[in-house]
């Protein structure tokens, strides 16, 4: 991925041996059987070294499964893979330990990434940088037991693409593992992430594959990373995805005659970049794309979908360019995953779900005065999971509260929402969204003010023929609209709740 900042120890590591990097091939490590990640799968990637939590952003946004970025060497020639490359966080129960055994306890589970740009530039990427297949087998078959997870994702682009010794060393030392794995019953799923055109792999990536296929190594997972083309043309984000899927798909074909359409399919990976990816604005992933994606990647059967990454799914930089911590476009926090959260599926477990409701469901008051509702939850399948509740579409001169914000599903909270006399008489609709590990769901609340001294018709009237961008607003039909994105000739109010243009309420 191109938005890697790794924060690489700068000190020098020496190679090491088999035994140092923690399993030999024929050592004490166990192969005993890790839970399988399901048969489909969403699951963003998490910048593994900005300090926060992978626990507490899974928890936060609702996605169960993430891919920890990244694992790499801390010097050219090493055969030790640390997180990031930093020495102070090497694999070990230490360095994410605690989190990760907290997502799988909630049912979810992490897929530890080796290489990313970075690596792949610097020589760093484990298979670049040590040239011993079995010490580089030692050091994936450390991470699956240190983890007790089931798949590794190998992230291979840029330098790393045309270093064909190392994509040799790398598909040989896979094999070793998936020998291993074997051996001790024990299920292990590789996944490699690998850039693309519009139409499908280029031809590095596609030699890569046939490298693999000519080792005997398995390749569970092929993702696409569907972004940064970086071919001065305007892009349909969603459409691309399709199109450089389908030329992945005809490959596969070629390479595994013996596979089923749904087996083909169910090979591929998708990895989107919310909003605006390196390349600029032409090269934009809206949300009205992710659910395209989504409803595409369901219709498909594809095994994997994907983001770069959880940190950058919020609406911090509207208008800005791509950034490690936002979007760069109107959104709401964690609004990407939850349209691709429901896609993980696929187990014989039953899937947890709640729902949310409003009592009362709308109210009258005069400026100055507060109104108030329970928010509440309930268990509508399988176990109780942690509901983080938040509000949106209160209007200036209204504040929204909620006490408590989070809740196990079945609890109650209280939506107050407190006007001043600042605010405009009208109706306005207040969203009260849940987000949990399953998805999130919403209920609204109708406010009318009355008596209110404020004015809210300062926007200009809607014209067919404007181009407008995110944030802009407009007044139409005795309500006022806010774009959430670029947009011309749609006429607010006849696109729904997912349109361009959101209702700020009657004037």
């Amino acid at each position: 991925m191109r938005l890697v900042r790794s924060f690489r120890a700068a000190l020098t590591a020496a190679a090491t041996t088999a035994a140092a990097v923690g399993l030999a091939l024929t050592g004490t490590g166990t192969a005993e059987a890790a839970t399988p990640l399901p048969n489909h799968v969403f699951a963003p990637y998490f910048e593994a070294w900005t300090g926060e939590s992978p626990a507490a952003l899974s928890a936060q946004s609702g996605a169960k499964h993430l891919t920890m970025a990244f694992l790499q060497t801390a010097s050219k020639g090493s055969c030790t893979p640390y997180w990031n490359g930093d020495t102070s966080m090497p694999i070990a129960a230490s360095t994410f330990g605690a989190d990760i055994k907290t997502i799988q306890a909630g049912g979810g589970d992490v897929i530890p990434s080796f290489g990313g740009y970075t690596a792949d530039t610097t020589g760093t990427e484990i298979a670049d940088s040590c040239t011993d297949v079995q010490q580089i087998a030692a050091a994936y078959e450390k991470v699956i037991t240190t983890y007790d997870i089931s798949r590794l994702d190998m992230d291979i682009e840029v330098d790393s693409l045309d270093n064909t010794a190392g994509i040799d060393r790398r598909n040989k030392a896979i094999k070793l593992v998936q020998d291993w794995a074997a051996a001790g019953g024990r299920k292990v799923e590789i996944s490699y992430t690998l850039p693309t055109t519009t139409h499908g792999l280029a031809d590095n990536g596609a030699a890569l594959l046939r490298n693999a296929v000519s080792n005997g190594t398995r390749i569970d997972v092929v993702n696409l990373m569907t972004f940064d083309y970086y071919d001065n043309q305007t892009h349909d984000m969603a459409k691309d995805t399709q199109t450089a899927a389908q030329g992945l798909y005809d490959l596969l074909a070629q390479l595994y005659p013996a596979k089923t359409p749904a087996q083909l399919w169910n090979m591929v990976g998708v990895t989107e970049m919310p909003g605006v990816d390196d390349f600029g604005k032409a090269e934009t992933f809206t949300l009205a794309g992710a659910r395209t994606v989504y409803d595409w990647a369901v219709a498909k059967g594809i095994n994997t979908l994907s983001f770069w990454a959880l940190q950058r799914d919020n609406g911090g930089c509207p208008g800005g360019a791509a950034a490690d911590n936002c979007s760069g476009i109107q959104q709401n926090t964690w609004d990407f995953t939850h349209i691709f959260a429901p896609f993980t599926g696929g187990t014989t477990t039953p899937s947890n779900d709640f729902s949310v409701a409003l009592t009362p469901a709308s109210g009258t008051v005069t400026a100055g005065q507060s109104a108030t509702a329970t928010v509440k939850t309930a268990v509508t399948k399988g176990d109780a999971q942690s509901v983080q509740l938040s509000v949106s579409g209160a209007p200036a001169g209204v504040t929204a509260s909620l006490s408590p914000a989070s809740v196990t599903a079945g609890g109650s909270s209280t939506l107050t929402l407190a006007t001043t006399s600042a605010a405009a008489s009208g109706t306005y609709t207040v969203t009260v969204t849940g987000a949990g590990a399953s998805g999130s769901h919403s209920a609204t609340y109708s406010l009318t003010v009355t008596g209110g001294s404020g004015s809210q018709c300062t926007a200009a009237p809607w014209a067919k023929d404007k181009v407008y961008t995110g944030g802009q607003q407009v007044s139409y039909k005795g309500h006022n609209w806010k774009a959430k994105w670029w947009t011309t000739g749609e006429e607010p109010g006849s696109t729904g709740e997912w349109g361009v243009w959101q209702d700020l309420g009657a004037c």
